[in-house]
């Protein structure tokens, strides 16, 4: 009897793994070549696309969506997020949220919106610091583990800096407090030290600080850091502005640059020609008004809002491979995070830079970045069927995308507008 229960419960064990879901989409949209197909039917099981297009049957027994009158596309990829942490509004000192919250207040935090931003189509974050202790880390691996629902999550774990990370003229009695997220790391040992451990402790990418302070690392210092990940298979992302600091990470083949508000069309060619991509970080300016210049960190509003739109332009102009990021680290009253990241559409918008490009930005090319594009944002057969919904065209105007509907994280929906 005990043998037949088993082998009862393994038949319904697989019967449960093999349930197909049949979408009918009524326009796909492939992000790699911003084209459309219209009236398909995509088969998941596993977790993954098993068949696309017109022609193909619906099993019988099949799960059947109807998306009939929908774009859907793959899902949405944020490719710089700080999920654990809220800053404090103004121009208040960078480090005051350290004062009253814990790693596990921070994790809490950084699930409950790494939850929302799902919900809102984006499937798939790199989460780049700030996040205490290893407190992403965690968040990440409770979902890998299946205890919550949420988006595929690359982490950085903490920041490596020169000696300060993102901190100034903190008095030598208050002690070296900024240790609770970032790794003082000065030459290239220390840096290679950094890194791993990072990688000890689970990081599934390297941030490094270039240049927020009037020290910056050198070359030898960022070749470091990129031969000890590359050799364990991480890339490497760089927060970094303009100049030397710019210089040497470019030189030393990082992998992206974030932010980089002032680089030059020679840094932007530079970029193009060593594959480097630009995590382009294009703060609204509504948004720059509430985080004022984030403790010094970001120079005034009114300076750095024209700045991000020029950079943009000329980096778009001159063919740098862009990737969506948006670094929303504030919040603002009855608006969610997800609402936020949108607002980045508008300034992409002023830019001049066309919808088909800026999906692609936020889907294919971030996957490139995040080295998971064999898997992930692609709507294609064998790929994993993160999936997003729409009642509206993005590729005719990209706002859109706020209106997503329908949200598939690995063949599970997450969220559901069938019809």
């Amino acid at each position: 009897m005990k043998s037949l229960l088993v082998a009862l419960g393994l038949t319904l064990a697989g019967a449960a793994s093999a349930q197909v879901t049949a979408i009918k989409a009524g326009t796909v949209i492939d992000p790699v070549h911003g084209t459309t197909a219209r009236d398909q039917v995509i088969l998941v099981e596993g977790g993954k696309i098993k068949a696309m297009g017109a022609t193909v049957a619906i099993p019988a027994g099949a799960q059947v969506i109807d998306l009939s009158k929908e774009w859907v596309t793959a899902g949405l990829m944020d490719a710089h997020v700080h999920m654990t942490l809220t800053e404090t509004e103004g121009n208040a000192p960078f480090e005051s949220f350290y004062l009253n919250q814990s790693s596990t207040f921070r994790g809490l935090r950084g699930l409950h919106n790494a939850q929302a931003v799902l919900n809102a189509g984006f499937t798939t974050l790199r989460d780049v610091g700030n996040s205490a202790e290893y407190a992403m880390t965690d968040v990440r691996r409770a979902i890998e583990a299946g205890w919550f629902v949420g988006p595929t999550i690359i982490d950085s774990g903490k920041i490596i800096a020169p000696f300060g990370g993102q901190s100034r003229d903190i008095p030598p009695a208050q002690g070296r407090f900024w240790k609770f997220e970032y790794i003082d790391a000065d030459g290239p040992e220390e840096v290679r030290k950094a890194v791993r451990t990072n990688i000890y402790y689970g990081a599934g990418v390297i941030k490094l600080v270039g240049d927020n302070n009037p020290y910056h690392y050198s070359l030898e210092e960022f070749r470091a850091a990129v031969d000890e990940a590359h050799h364990a298979g991480l890339a490497i992302s760089v927060h970094v502005y303009s100049g030397d600091a710019a210089d040497n990470a470019i030189e030393a083949g990082v992998d992206s640059i974030e932010h980089g508000f002032e680089l030059t069309d020679a840094q932007l060619k530079k970029m193009k020609d060593k594959g480097i991509f630009l995590c382009s970080t294009d703060f609204p300016r509504a948004h720059l008004d509430i985080v004022g210049t984030s403790g010094g960190i970001l120079p005034e509003p009114a300076v750095l809002a024209p700045k991000i739109i020029d950079r943009l332009t000329r980096a778009h102009k001159v063919g740098v491979k862009l990737v969506f990021g948006t670094d929303v680290v504030v919040d603002m009253p009855g608006r969610t995070r997800a609402d936020m990241m949108f607002d980045y559409l508008g300034v992409w918008r002023q830019a001049g830079i066309p919808p088909q490009d800026i999906l692609r930005a936020m889907t294919v090319n971030a996957a490139d970045l995040l080295r998971i594009s064999k898997v992930r944002g692609h709507v294609a057969e064998g790929y994993a069927a993160d999936l997003v919904a729409m009642p509206a065209d993005p590729l005719a105007d990209i706002e859109s995308l706020r209106k997503i509907d329908f949200v598939m994280k690995d063949g599970k929906v997450v969220r559901s507008a069938a019809r």
